[in-house]
């Protein structure tokens, strides 16, 4: 995998909208945010668009900010504004050679992992699965500064424990690449000429997958189609996120129930709880793509360690 390299002080990040509009006092709180912590930011065109429908304008014009976003030299990141719906559009118009000459950090969740998976499918690059700018910069303590200051500034040997939200719902120990994100957005692109490829050199994967207002029998259908479309036979591991945006507290233990059967005949450890993607408390940056080790052999001492760095340190 490809990484791009480091977030330096001063680094320069782009604001995009691949998906859907965002409110635009949201966007300024978080790039105010955003410069406090010493970035600086650009404004992409169309990120602010209000249509057609609920898009920030339309596939080609999403594209166009994102593709350029990219080609800026000036630009060390590329940070989304929201999620939504309209990720999946871009697809057909994105241009992998230029990725590839020019690799950044991506930061979004959500819908974004459409471009996720594009990204380490048709570039090879490592990219990050975090906190976005009108959903988690703009509120306060919506972002995890642990996590992200280690990820992008190049830590390795950091991990994420029961502090973070983990919790064992089978034991063991799985090693492998980070894979994933909003699993109705992975489970939407099987069959498609955009769904994840399979693990290359039959590699384990440990997978994460969260989401949100999906109730228990869904995730039991998803995870179902995901194991019929072949996409757990090379998953080592696999780390489900924070459901309290999915259910309601009591509902918790049905979706766990949920989980458990639909991965009955998956033999790898299961951990749950990760505050990452849809959540309420400071959010979690995962980088895609790089190795991990999911240690859960100890229900009171759960760990996902990154024992390598996940950008490129240069200088």
């Amino acid at each position: 995998m490809v990484k791009p390299a480091a977030l330096r002080a001063g680094a320069t990040l782009a604001v995009v909208s691949p998906a859907s509009t965002p409110k635009p006092e949201l966007v300024q709180a978080g790039i105010d945010c955003l410069r406090g912590l010493g970035y600086r930011t650009k404004l992409y065109s169309h990120a602010l668009d209000r249509g057609p429908l609920y898009y920030a304008g339309t596939a080609e014009q999403r594209a166009e900010d994102l593709l350029a976003a990219f080609a800026d030299p000036e630009i060390d990141g590329i940070l989304c504004t929201r999620g939504g719906w309209g990720s999946a559009e871009l697809l057909p118009h994105l241009d992998a050679g230029l990725v590839r000459a020019n690799p950044k950090v991506f930061v979004g969740y959500s819908d974004h992992t459409s471009l996720h998976v594009w990204l380490a499918r048709e570039a090879n690059l490592v990219s990050f699965y975090a906190p976005m700018v009108a959903a988690d910069f703009a509120r306060p303590q919506g972002f995890d500064g642990a996590s992200w200051q280690h990820t992008f500034g190049g830590d390795s040997g950091w991990s994420l424990t029961a502090s973070d939200g983990l919790r064992v719902l089978r034991p063991g120990a799985a090693e492998g690449r980070l894979a994933g994100g909003c699993l109705s957005i992975v489970a939407e692109s099987l069959g498609t000429p955009y769904a994840p490829l399979p693990a290359q050199d039959d590699a384990p994967r440990v997978l994460f997958l969260e989401d949100i207002g999906t109730k228990p029998y869904q995730w039991d259908r998803m995870l179902l189609h995901l194991k019929y479309a072949g996409m757990l036979e090379h998953v080592s591991g696999i780390v489900f996120g924070d459901m309290r945006q999915c259910v309601a507290p009591e509902e918790e233990a049905a979706v766990e129930l949920s989980i458990l059967h639909a991965l009955k005949d998956f033999a790898g450890p299961i951990a749950i709880g990760l505050r990452s993607g849809h959540v309420d408390a400071p959010n979690i940056t995962l980088p895609l793509g790089v190795r991990v080790r999911l240690d859960l052999s100890e229900a009171e001492r759960p760990r996902l360690e990154f024992p390598e760095a996940a950008v490129a340190v240069r200088g």
